[in-house]
Parts: C-alpha cells; structure tokens; sequence
C-alpha cells in the first residue's frame, strides 16, 4: 500500500508579508519562523513521512532553491527535487509533478501540500489524510482538506460543502459546492454562522489517474503542453524539456484550472489546529505569550511596560524595548522593522519602497 503513496511538497512562493526574515534569497518556507529548531519545510517534510517513504516524496521549487532544498532536506533523494525555471502558479507545478509521477507508478494516490504552513494537531492530520487516501484509490475524485473556521477570516477563500452523492465510510467527508474567493468581512461573518463553510486549506488529495484525467478534460491547453514530456520524464531529456514547457505553459492557479470546474470534488472538513502563517499576525496567534501578551522568539529580549507585540530577533542580540502596545519588532540580517500590528498589511509597500530606495540587497 505505502509504495503507491506519495508527496508533493510545494516550495516555490516569496511572500513579501514576512519581510525583513522572509527575503527573495530566504523566502519562509526556508525559516525557523515559529523558533521551534525546524524550518517549516523541515516540519511538512517530516509530517509526509508519516505516509509516505522518502523515496515517494517530491518537492517542486524554483531554480533558485534548488540548494536551500538540498541543505534543508539533506535525507531526500537529489531526483525527488523538481526545480522549475519560472514562477507561473500551482497548476503547471501540479501537471508537472502529477505526470512525472504518473510515469514511475501509474497507481500513484498523491498529496500535494504547501511548504509553509502549519499544523499543529499531526496525529489528526495524518488520520484524515489516510482517510482521503483511501477514497482517493477506490473512486475517480479529487478531494480538498477543509478547515473549520474558528473565526471571520477575510484572508482565506472558502469551500460550501453538501451532502455526499454517496454513502461516506468517513461522516467529515462533503461534497464541493462552491469554492469561493476570499469574502469581505460581512461574508466572512455569514459564511462563519451559516456552519457550511470550510476554509480553503491549499492541500489535496487525488490519484495521479484522476488529477491528469480531470487537467485533460477541464484544462486540455495546460495538460496537453506537460503531456508532451511523456517520453521525457525521469530520464536525462527532463530538464531541457522542463525548460521549454515552463516557457510556453500559462500562468494559472489549480483552483481556476481545475477545481471549480470539476463535479468530483469532495472535501474533508478537519481540525488539524492549520495557519497559512500568511502574515506576522497570524504567526503572534501561533507563538507563546508571556504575561503581558507578547509573543517573543529572541533569547535575549527585556521588556519594559510592552503589550500585545510581536518580537522576532536574532538568539545573539540584545533587545530592550519599553512602552509599545501592538506592535511588530522584527530584526534579520541586516534590517530592523517597527511597524503597529494594525498596518501590516502595509509591509509589501514597505518592501517595494526599499527596492527603490535602497537597490536588491535587502
């Protein structure tokens, strides 16, 4: 059974919301963000080997990272690193992976996962994905991991789930009636109390069969472009042929491509304790807080009169800080960041203004 499951861990993104630790040359995935001695991709790794052998888990990243991957995940096999030359979303990154796959073992039963979010409930997760696993070989379906809303969250798109057309073994197992792009916050709030809506966690589950039948029928432009490399894959021609898929294949979501479009989608509604940890805020929920409600990681941190903040520096520095409320203290590198934890959302800003300003290097 093992031997026909498999990973795909997806390490491609930058995201200018973790700027100054998150930079193009160290995107987040690639940090110990939470401080707990493990980078998150550590972390998804070690989560995929409690269903996968190591042989069978495969990361898809840029060119870039190809050696940050290699460093980080030093036990994985050097042909399980699948680096692409250009960023254009995760549906290439999926028809990429799902064939090369499909090529070594057409009994193939994948996950694909993000490589930089958290879970913090393993022993859930793992239940509900052998859950999904198991429908995933038994039936042509595509199924998607749903998070119970704990709260209003503009920053998530949604999935309203019905009733299954069939009789479930596994009573947390829907069936897709609508994926939703992230709401407004008086939607997030009626999606919240309507009780049939799942947060969107990005992680799915299907069968290589079933994933390349349903890009073949719903996306033939984007299928037909990874198809070509049939031949190709798993032998010395790959990468040249990667090369020239990439260059010519569109840039577009799985969600656009295939998801909305599909009749067999299903979800696992689950409480597996899940953050995208997209912004410095979500991370503050995630981090232990001292008494005055601060959540620190730095070993060397004094604080004066400071509540509800954020502080993120580096174990060798010494940091005092007095009198703020709310804010984001965050040192790396070379750059120090103070900004209130109600303007986050002005970080990207902050990011394109030192290009300008100050050149690449930061």
């Amino acid at each position: 059974k093992m031997k026909n499951y498999y990973s795909i861990i997806m390490a491609v993104g930058v995201v200018s919301r973790f700027w100054p630790m998150s930079t193009s040359q160290h995107p987040k995935q690639f940090l110990d963000i939470l401080g707990t001695g493990n980078t998150l991709i550590q972390q998804t790794y070690n989560r995929m080997l409690n269903f996968c052998d190591k042989e069978n888990i495969f990361v898809v990243t840029s060119n870039d990272y190809e050696n940050l991957v290699k460093e980080q995940l030093p036990n994985l096999p050097k042909q399980n690193i699948l680096a692409e030359p250009a960023r254009k979303n995760t549906a290439p990154c999926i028809a990429y992976a799902s064939y090369k796959i499909h090529k070594l073992n057409p009994n193939a039963i994948t996950i694909v996962a993000p490589s930089d979010h958290l879970i913090k409930k393993e022993d859930t997760f793992t239940k509900a994905i052998k859950s999904c696993f198991k429908k995933a070989e038994k039936e042509n379906c595509l199924i998607t991991l749903g998070i119970k809303p704990t709260r209003p969250d503009t920053g998530y798109g949604y999935i309203q789930f019905k009733a299954s057309d069939v009789a479930e073994k596994d009573k947390r197992m829907f069936k897709v009636k609508t994926f939703t792009e992230k709401p407004d916050s008086e939607m997030a709030k009626f999606f919240m109390d309507s009780g049939d809506f799942l947060w969107n966690s990005g992680i799915f589950i299907w069968s290589t069969k079933s994933i390349i039948e349903s890009l073949e029928k719903n996306d033939a432009e984007l299928a037909n472009v990874f198809k070509e490399g049939l031949d190709d894959y798993n032998t010395k021609n790959e990468k040249a042929f990667i090369q020239k898929a990439y260059s010519i294949c569109k840039n577009i979501s799985i969600d656009y491509s295939v998801m909305e479009k599909a009749n067999n989608v299903y979800v696992r509604a689950s409480i597996i304790g899940w953050s995208d940890l997209g912004t410095w805020g979500s991370l503050y929920t995630h981090i232990q807080k001292d008494k005055k409600n601060n959540a620190i990681v730095g070993k060397n941190v004094i604080n004066y009169d400071s509540k509800n903040c954020i502080v993120h520096v580096p174990k060798d520095k010494l940091v005092v800080i007095q009198g703020l409320e709310d804010y984001i203290v965050v040192e790396s590198e070379n750059t120090l960041m103070i900004c209130k934890k109600q303007d986050e959302q002005h970080i990207r800003n902050f990011v394109n203004d030192v290009k300008v300003l100050k050149g690449d290097k930061f």
